[in-house]
């Protein structure tokens, strides 16, 4: 005798990545039930300095599924990328590289937006799409004929078709599944703050190379910048310890006076770096997903963008297979979408490993060659210009959803 089935699609994880894939999954017409271990949002979240950099084709996901037009007038647009190679007080390198606004086709390479503005937007959306539960931790799962069986931590069962794995780089489910990866410690730790500034941006993004590893400066709304920084864990958590005053004077030993003036904003984070990717994204009636399926190096901020991406993609392959008469949660239809994305998040997430080994060290020839190469490829624009349409998510066999289409 078959048993009931709750849901189509239970989804353990509500970060950001197990958001996206609830609206993407609901905008298909599947009924999804997104769990999420946290607490409930309450009320304005205050400033905090994290933020997202949000290419084309996020930007195209997001407004499909509702959640865009709601935070629209808190983003800013992020014109014009330079990327250059230093050192700590010295400055950059003469020979850098230019990403232009004017060689994009809408003009700009993506939007800058806070998490205190995305992450609650995404959860109201939730809310009107979804069946979302805050406070729900799934701590196992097992398979039964023609369905998966989700546990929770406070003895609850809930039945559906597929479960998605979306409970971050060391998904419980993941391991439970038996499903081996590759990982290892970047001996790094990343650092988030924020700044406010005397002088405008412009909308322009910089990233630096520095010996203890990247330093990026992100245009936010107004004078402000998010910036995510990259040392070496020991110095990371020297500098983390700093009282605020020293902290920023660090800050400004590699930022410069470019935009005159700094002063802190919000609250300072870090956390250790980790490369972390899956032996496979499908098991039976579950399917991996996020930082589940692969953890990246923060080198160019597209962590969240590949877990939107692994989230159109999935709602694809789930939809056409519904419309099919097909059981979603077959082995067969979830490894259509591992044939998907796996190839294309293995090879940015090795990409971004190389960059980081290749540039965050001080090897005099090796900082030499690495400097001629920026130069050169700024004064190649058809390169530059390959470059641009892979970040902007708009490459290779782009899902629906980032299109802007319907599923």
């Amino acid at each position: 005798m078959t048993k009931p089935i709750d849901h189509d699609v239970i989804i353990a994880g509500g970060g950001l990545a197990g958001a996206a894939a609830g609206l993407a999954l609901s905008f298909a017409g599947l009924d999804t039930l997104v769990l999420d271990a946290g607490p409930a949002p309450e009320g304005t979240e205050p400033f905090d300095g994290r933020a997202y950099s949000v290419p084309p084709g996020s930007l195209n996901f997001w407004r499909a599924v509702g959640v865009w037009e709601r935070v629209a007038a808190e983003a800013e647009p992020m014109r014009d990328i330079l990327v250059s190679d230093g050192r700590v007080s010295e400055g950059a390198s003469p020979l850098f590289l230019h990403f232009d606004h004017r060689e994009m086709e809408n003009g700009v390479f993506g939007q800058m937006i806070e998490d205190r503005h995305l992450r609650p937007a995404a959860f109201a959306a939730l809310n009107e799409m979804a069946s979302l539960r805050h406070g729900a931790r799934v701590v196992s799962m097992r398979v039964e004929p023609g369905r998966a069986v989700a546990a929770l931590d406070d003895g609850e069962e809930i039945s559906a078709r597929v479960i998605i794995a979306a409970d971050g780089r060391e998904s419980p489910l993941r391991a439970a599944a038996g499903i081996g990866r590759a990982a290892w410690a970047y001996g790094q730790s990343g650092m988030v703050s924020a700044v406010s500034h005397e002088e405008k941006h412009h909308g322009v993004a910089h990233e630096l190379f520095l010996p203890g590893g990247p330093f990026a400066i992100l245009p936010l709304k107004g004078r402000r910048s998010s910036l995510v920084w990259t040392e070496r864990r020991e110095e990371a958590g020297r500098i983390h310890a700093l009282p605020d005053d020293f902290y920023l004077s660090e800050l400004e030993a590699r930022f410069g006076d470019f935009l005159g003036e700094l002063k802190l904003e919000g609250r300072r984070w870090t956390y250790p770096l980790h490369f972390s990717l899956a032996h496979e994204y499908a098991a039976p009636r579950l399917a991996l997903l996020g930082d589940a399926a692969h953890a990246v190096h923060p080198i160019a901020g597209q962590g969240l963008n590949l877990g939107v991406r692994d989230a159109a993609a999935l709602a694809q392959v789930l939809a056409e297979a519904m419309r099919r008469g097909e059981d979603i949660g077959d082995i067969a239809v979830l490894r259509r979408y591992q044939q998907w994305r796996r190839f294309d998040s293995a090879a940015l997430a090795l990409s971004m490993d190389a960059l980081n080994r290749l540039f965050s060290n001080d090897i005099g020839p090796l900082r030499a060659l690495r400097d001629l190469g920026l130069g050169a490829l700024n004064r190649a624009p058809g390169a530059k210009r390959f470059f641009m349409r892979a970040a902007s998510g708009l490459s290779g066999e782009t899902p629906r959803l980032m299109r802007g289409e319907p599923v």
